[in-house]
């Protein structure tokens, strides 16, 4: 893996960040997976049906085979009387040779006995048992599910680059497939970092605060498709931080972790990384999330991103370089979110020079679709964040949205 020129001190842009990491990253090695830890995934070849669907002949309704030409002039008036000589059920191994002059009571699924060319639904007859009164007539192969009339032998069934849904999953599974292809989902470590860090559900102290970043940043990885593995919380010691991370290493594919990446002097993340040399620490012209660094650790060079310690910094960091790079390693396009449109109904300033993402509620009426700006631009504000479900984007050479304007929003919890 290569990583991006560390000796770079310019401020990057964020088009800049996100291309030098997806560049830096390749795709996890694909293997047979089990369809259901498949879902969600692209396969890695082509698929071919090795079996046709339906691969017999089998009846679409309840009811009875017959042979066309006796019941073809059967009426209400004039119905058809035939002896019942057997019944067949799904699944039953027994079949039948019908003649001429003679029925079968038949369950939906079940294969047609050899001779039936029709099925009569059971709601046009008496419903008999050793005889039945057929008193509607159906057309010649009606209610007969043909075989091969759905899938065919040798049919491409998903090309390879297809991502597996539910359906397709099914489709596989109807052709006898028990695994597929595909590359596995990235394994990823977070970790939070800092001294005032307390876990949920114990004592705060008077200088302390929950760790809701590791949480966070753990459920929008499962979210994007990502293993998340979240770790304990690490103090402000460079060591600790150093040990946790050679611990966890073993078990990623990736690790990001949040906090110690600025210029204070408890930085932990910062200072322990710098003397790696395979770590870059920059700013990216966005607002919020400026601080950002990226790149190997270990044996094996994992990536690692380090996201600032704010929770809206941290979770719009994840969405803007994290999400893309889990889309890249499973082989899922397109990497990056993409963006819509939508008309603001209020008006706001950004930082001129920096690509500002502003929280957001994003609706789509008979009017077409709106977009309304949520509480400030504090990176603390995670009570605002929570109600947000879209971030407006303004580019970096605008300074003033007035209200009514057309603006690029990232739309939040939905599938690309």
């Amino acid at each position: 893996m290569s990583v991006f020129p560390l000796q770079d001190d310019r401020m990057s842009t964020v088009d800049e960040h996100v291309e030098r990491i997806l560049e830096s990253l390749t795709p996890l090695q694909p293997y047979d997976q089990p369809l259901l830890e498949a879902l969600g995934l692209p396969v890695c070849e082509n698929i071919s049906a090795s079996m046709d669907l339906p691969a017999f002949d089998n009846s679409a309704m309840d009811g009875y085979a017959v042979c066309f030409d006796d019941v073809a002039t059967a009426t209400e008036d004039h119905p058809v009387h035939l002896p019942v000589v057997g019944e067949m059920a799904a699944g039953q191994t027994k079949l039948f040779a019908l003649s001429p002059g003679t029925t079968v009571r038949i369950m939906t699924g079940a294969p047609i006995p050899q001779g039936a060319d029709a099925v009569v639904p059971v709601e046009w007859t008496d419903g008999g048992v050793a005889a039945v009164r057929i008193t509607q007539a159906p057309t010649l192969h009606q209610h007969i599910r043909r075989r091969g009339e759905d899938v065919q032998t040798g049919d491409v069934l998903l090309e390879d680059g297809s991502v597996l849904g539910p359906r397709q999953l099914g489709l596989l599974a109807s052709v006898g497939r028990s695994q597929v292809l595909s590359r596995p989902r990235p394994r990823m470590v977070i970790i939070s970092t800092g001294s005032e860090l307390r876990e949920p559900g114990t004592q705060l102290g008077h200088d302390s605060v929950y760790d809701a970043n590791s949480y966070m940043l753990a459920a929008a990885a499962r979210s994007a498709g990502a293993i998340a593995y979240r770790v304990g919380i690490v103090s402000d010691d460079p060591q600790e931080f150093s040990d946790a991370l050679s611990d966890q290493l073993v078990r990623a594919d990736m690790v990001v972790t949040s906090g110690g990446v600025s210029k204070g002097a408890y930085d932990v993340v910062k200072e322990a990384l710098s003397e790696l040399g395979t770590v870059h620490f920059g700013e990216v012209a966005m607002q919020p999330g400026k601080p950002q660094g990226f790149g190997v650790v270990g044996e094996d060079a994992t990536p690692i991103f380090t996201l600032p310690g704010n929770p809206v910094s941290s979770y719009v960091s994840f969405e803007v370089f994290v999400v893309p790079a889990i889309r890249r390693m499973m082989g899922r396009l397109p990497y990056r979110r993409p963006l819509v449109r939508a008309l603001t109904a209020q008006g706001f300033s950004s930082a001129p020079g920096k690509r500002q993402f502003v929280r957001a509620s994003f609706e789509i009426d008979n009017m077409g679709a709106h977009v309304t700006p949520i509480g400030g631009h504090g990176s603390h504000l995670v009570g605002d964040l929570s109600e947000a479900n879209a971030l407006i984007v303004v580019p970096e050479d605008v300074s003033t949205v007035t209200p009514g304007s057309q603006v690029q929003v990232l739309v939040l919890d939905r599938d690309f």
